[in-house]
């Protein structure tokens, strides 16, 4: 018990290890036993801010983005989760609304746990606990660590960032090319990409021309493409300079 925990621990920890891959497969078939198979057309909400919470779910397939809304209208991009992710569990846990709308970005199938099933799952498998606190302490974490390098980043530098962080959980599920080129998964548009960074669509497209021109990336309709991995989380860190 004791060796498992602290592997366990470990792969919580890990930021290339999702929820579901952490969990082993007596684990995987309880979960699944508590719950149902969904499948979401892209723009479906997974889950609405300001609801109240009956369920969590768990990506199988596909990406979505977390995305918060001010009494306003403004929409704020939080994040993205993809493949193995646990979304709309906080505020299950925290028996609170939810405090942002997940949607999906292109087709997602999904495990739909409804909540009691879920804590009573947990309460089964004591060892998951540790991998639910685990994802939530990353998150704030990177949360906090994005934030601080956008205080100090211009637009082309912040973009790379963002980029760079996309193009390593991409690589978790699609394997980098021969030439170690890796296409992002997440289908973001631009404005999508400037809410999440807080810059208009407008600084966007600068900044990935600027990235362009130094080689660093490829550009489609909503399709990017790293071309230097390594030279673009160089050029995140100092600029280029």
């Amino acid at each position: 018990m004791s060796e498992r925990s602290t592997s366990r621990g470990g792969l919580a920890a890990r930021p290339g290890r999702g929820f579901w891959d952490a969990l082993d497969d007596r684990e995987r078939a309880a979960l699944r036993q508590a719950g149902r198979s969904r499948t979401y057309r892209p723009g479906t909400p997974l889950c609405y801010q300001g609801d109240d919470s009956d369920h969590i779910i768990v990506i199988e397939s596909g990406w979505a983005k977390v995305v918060s809304s001010s009494a306003y209208g403004h929409r704020v991009v939080l994040a993205v989760r993809g493949p193995g992710d646990l979304v709309c569990e906080s505020a299950v846990l925290g028996r609170r609304e939810r405090s942002a709308t997940v949607q999906a970005l292109d087709q997602v199938r999904a495990l739909v746990v409804p909540a009691a099933r879920f804590t009573a799952f947990l309460d089964a498998h004591p060892g998951v606990w540790m991998l639910v606190s685990g994802t939530f302490v990353r998150r704030l974490d990177d949360a906090g660590r994005r934030l601080q390098a956008h205080a100090s980043a211009q637009g082309p530098q912040r973009l790379a960032l963002l980029l760079a962080e996309l193009a390593e959980l991409s690589a978790r599920h699609v394997p980098p090319g021969p030439d170690g080129e890796i296409p992002i998964g997440p289908p973001l548009s631009q404005e999508e990409l400037g809410s999440w960074m807080d810059a208009s669509r407008e600084t966007v497209a600068r900044a990935l021309a600027v990235l362009r021109d130094e080689g660093l990336v490829r550009t489609g309709r909503r399709k990017i493409t790293v071309v230097d991995p390594p030279g673009l989380r160089a050029f995140a860190q100092d600029g280029g300079g």
